[in-house]
């Protein structure tokens, strides 16, 4: 029998740090930024944690949970490092909250962080994949420039009309990211110049493109029973799941380049764990991983925001705009708020938790309802998907 982990533990305590080209900031000075915010935010002093878990993916200070215990000199602690791509901190997050309602912990620490910046990277590294004996490599947005095309073909959308749609996804991200503090990217951009910037891998130009990131969260999971004891307005946990595709994608012609089986499966399963019915109508906002403009667009199909076939209207009619009955990226996503892969699913988190406090400034939603979140590790025809959702 599989249990479910609704409603059995919170979140009392977020930090964030500001995401960007951070030269000032080591990647010590943003584990202790982070921890620091998330102490403050639950009314916790570090001699009150019992086990923590970090998320990294490019750090080279090693592979163990000294990443985060020497920066923060945790005291012997338990502390797990975890790696699954772009997914580790809601990984890490997903762990350290199996550990909680298990009963083993009363208070955790989860925190993920990346340097990218001072690597010299201008993008994501893309390993040489061996896939059962077959080697390949490809960008990043080669592989996912592909769903674009499909896309296009299959649902006869001109290149001019597919450019419209994908053009609004990056403009409604530029828009929220304004209104985000700690935002990498915090500009409007029109979509006059989000059509006409440069191309990528067409169709993805270059606003169709998130950015490359430096940044840390952090968060606090207690029992749900005990959440009030800490604060008034805990933040509780309605579904944690993950899929791993088998890695088969790019070696069989029946993958269809139209929709990601990882997220469909994760998306029905966290529906079933959080009970929800009608995603479309239950699910107020969502963070997902908008790496590229087209990665957004066709997540919209696959978490059923939207029927098949039909993400372009609802995109293009604003039913996704932060004013719509569906705000996806307040914050300004992936596109804008940047992307550094150990901490971005926390600071998906980070929104949803703000949010559903009524705690986010300018970008507060009205009448928040279930947030979701959603990571992609990999490229669509093989990768590993998490989807949490989050409420009062």
């Amino acid at each position: 029998m599989v249990e479910s982990i609704k409603d059995r533990v919170a979140i009392i305590g977020m930090g964030c740090t500001k995401f960007g080209e951070l030269w000032d900031k080591s990647r010590v000075d943003l584990i202790v930024d982070a921890a620091k915010d998330c102490y403050k935010d639950a009314g916790m002093e570090q001699k009150d944690i019992q086990a923590a878990w970090i998320s990294t993916y490019y750090d080279t200070s090693g592979i163990t949970g000294q990443a985060l215990a020497a920066p923060l000199r945790l005291p012997y602690l338990p502390i797990t490092r975890v790696e699954n791509a772009c997914a580790s901190a809601s990984d890490a997050l997903r762990n350290a909250s199996y550990a909680v309602a298990a009963g083993i912990y009363d208070r955790v620490l989860v925190l993920g962080v990346e340097k990218i910046k001072d690597q010299g990277l201008s993008g994501l590294a893309v390993r040489n994949l061996d896939m059962g004996g077959l080697m390949f490599s490809m960008t990043m947005p080669g592989m996912f420039s592909m769903l674009a095309t499909k896309y296009f073909s299959h649902y006869n959308i001109s290149p001019e009309d597919g450019k419209k749609m994908l053009a609004h996804v990056s403009w409604k991200s530029h828009k929220n990211g304004v209104n985000s503090p700690n935002a990498h990217f915090r500009k409007e951009v029109s979509m006059d110049q989000i059509i006409k910037a440069p191309i990528i891998a067409w169709p993805l130009g270059l606003f169709d493109c998130c950015g490359v990131s430096d940044g840390a969260a952090a968060a606090i999971i207690v029992p749900a029973k005990d959440a009030k004891k800490y604060r008034p307005d805990p933040v509780y946990i309605k579904a944690l799941q993950m899929s791993v595709a088998p890695g088969d994608g790019t070696t069989s012609t029946k993958y269809d380049y139209l929709h990601v089986e990882s997220t469909v499966r994760a998306g029905n399963a966290a529906y079933i764990e959080a009970g929800i019915k009608t995603p479309r109508e239950e699910i107020g906002m969502a963070e997902v991983h908008d790496c590229f403009s087209i990665t957004e667009a066709v997540t919209m199909e696959d978490l059923r925001f939207s029927p098949r076939g039909k993400m372009k209207e609802d995109i293009e009619s604003g039913f996704f705009d932060i004013e719509g009955p569906l705000s996806v990226q307040p914050d300004g996503g992936l596109k804008c708020f940047g992307h550094p892969i150990g901490a971005t699913g926390l600071r998906m988190i980070y929104e949803m938790y703000k949010q559903l406090q009524g705690k986010a400034d300018k970008r507060q939603l009205k009448n928040p309802k279930l947030g979701l979140t959603h990571n992609l590790g990999g490229q669509p025809p093989h990768c590993t998907i998490f989807v949490g959702v989050f409420g009062t």
